[in-house]
């Protein structure tokens, strides 16, 4: 990770109100759940590479470098 994200305090509530909530879709497992995210994460990065691939092809640049 090369940046720090800031978030103003109802930014940082509704942070806190989602992950609580993606937690007790975990059964409270507090590991479950961050492993699940890391892998949605992933998956998520694998398929914006793919897309960024191909706007390769038509001249457009990568928006998330």
């Amino acid at each position: 990770m090369d940046r720090i994200v800031r978030l103003d305090a109802r930014q940082e509530a509704q942070l806190q109100r989602i992950a609580e909530e993606f937690v007790a879709k975990h059964h409270g497992d507090v590991m479950k759940a961050l492993k699940e995210m890391i892998v949605l994460n992933g998956e998520m990065q694998e398929r914006l590479e793919e897309l960024g691939d191909r706007g390769a092809q038509f001249g457009r640049r990568r928006a998330y470098q």
